[in-house]
């Protein structure tokens, strides 16, 4: 379906039982479930770009994350040469190891106004995520490859919020939801499996 926030149109997909938590797997950007979907709570799950305003509505909205699973964690600039680089080290390493990834789907690198998308990442870069990580109490999951510059900031990000478990996925690097899928699930589902949920 497609929701109107603040004038911006938004596609949303919602699947599965309603019985169950939501989870919000958090895009790059801004958007809000609570006005136009009516959940009050769920669970967050982000990746990259994604994280930053991820980590934003977790820290200054505790009440309304029952937690929060923040991949390729990173609150410093982000270095695109240094993760590139990395994924392609461990691409390496998975291939030796006889891990077969599928590559992105079609169109996912594509965006429909790229210069919107420009400017939003832009915005992000202006938050100063750091002040706010103290702020995550709800369980945390910090999901960041071996090979993936920001494990640097994920390590201090783990040993700041309060509540926080880090998971280092090995042979992986920056993008591990699309670099090996199949760990980032299963890293995904083990912490929930941990916390009951």
């Amino acid at each position: 379906m497609k929701i109107e926030v603040d004038g911006a149109t938004l596609y949303v997909e919602v699947d599965g039982p309603e019985s169950n938590p939501a989870l919000l797997l958090w895009p790059p950007g801004r958007c809000t479930v609570r006005d136009h979907l009516g959940i009050d709570r769920c669970h967050v799950w982000s990746q990259s770009w994604g994280l930053r305003p991820a980590m934003v509505f977790c820290a200054f909205h505790p009440d309304r994350a029952i937690s929060a699973s923040l991949y390729a964690a990173n609150t410093d600039q982000p270095d695109m040469a240094a993760q590139q680089e990395g994924s392609r080290r461990a691409a390496a390493q998975r291939r030796e190891a006889g891990i077969e990834s599928s590559p992105p789907p079609k169109g996912f690198f594509e965006h429909e106004h790229p210069e919107a998308a420009g400017e939003a990442t832009g915005a992000l870069r202006k938050f100063d995520l750091a002040a706010v990580v103290h702020k995550l109490t709800m369980p945390v999951l910090i999901g960041t490859g071996s090979h993936d510059p920001n494990l640097v900031s994920s390590r201090v990000i783990a040993a700041t919020a309060p509540n926080a478990k880090l998971s280092v996925l090995e042979c992986v690097g920056h993008n591990s939801i699309l670099e090996h899928p199949e760990l980032a699930l299963r890293t995904f589902l083990e912490f929930h499996d941990a916390l009951g949920t």
